[in-house]
């Protein structure tokens, strides 16, 4: 009786192996190992959201709209809860990819104004600020590619045959994706005039260039 339940659970086993089971399981974790990263360096973007606000704010109050942009982007991404199952929901994908995208251009046109306050530039917090936020920036793309990568091999195996029978049988969807043209749309700054920017503090001169 014993070999013939052993018997049994090999040829389940092999079936499971053949059938595309164990891909399906593997590619799983490696999206959940991917997606955690993604999320713990886009929690290192939005930490440093509030320290370069209040430097920025230091030398150019009077950027308020930009100001309060960053802020409200930065609220916006807070309040979007990036636990695994969101994976597993488009829209709450959508959602937090377009929320990510708004604090990304956000960002960017705080650095754009920047460039009209020659004193801010020079300023030792500002310019370890901006360093680290370049530095977040490429740890996203990287942990970006890499959950790119890993769905992208889920999702062949999940609409494969006869994999798709499995997935079929087990549950297996395909998961969102994230859509880089979309978000370079959103975070793509506006076309800024130095000639018309707003009069920097007394003492400073324009940071355009001449």
């Amino acid at each position: 009786m014993r070999k013939f339940w052993a018997i049994l659970a090999a040829l389940v086993t092999l079936s499971l192996t053949g059938c595309g089971y164990n891909t399906l399981q593997r590619n799983d974790e490696q999206i959940k190992a991917s997606w955690s990263e993604v999320v713990n360096q886009y929690q290192r973007r939005a930490d440093l959201v509030p320290n370069l606000v209040n430097t920025v704010k230091g030398y150019a109050a009077q950027e308020k709209t930009v100001l309060l942009g960053v802020t409200n982007a930065r609220a916006k991404v807070g309040s979007i809860q990036a636990t695994p199952e969101l994976i597993n929901n488009p829209e709450a994908f959508a959602k937090f990819q377009a929320a990510q995208g708004e604090l990304s251009g956000a960002l960017s046109r705080l650095l754009v104004v920047s460039e009209n306050y020659p004193q801010l530039k020079s300023d030792a917090n500002f310019r370890d600020l901006q360093a680290q936020l370049e530095g977040t920036e490429n740890r996203i793309t990287v942990a970006r590619n890499r959950y790119i990568k890993s769905v992208q091999e889920f999702n062949v195996t999940v609409r494969s045959f006869p994999s798709n029978l499995t997935a079929m049988a087990f549950g297996f969807k395909t998961k969102p994706n994230f859509t880089a043209e979309n978000e370079k749309e959103i975070a793509r700054p506006p076309t800024v005039d130095f000639g018309t920017a707003p009069a920097t503090p007394q003492g400073e001169t324009q940071g355009a260039a001449k």
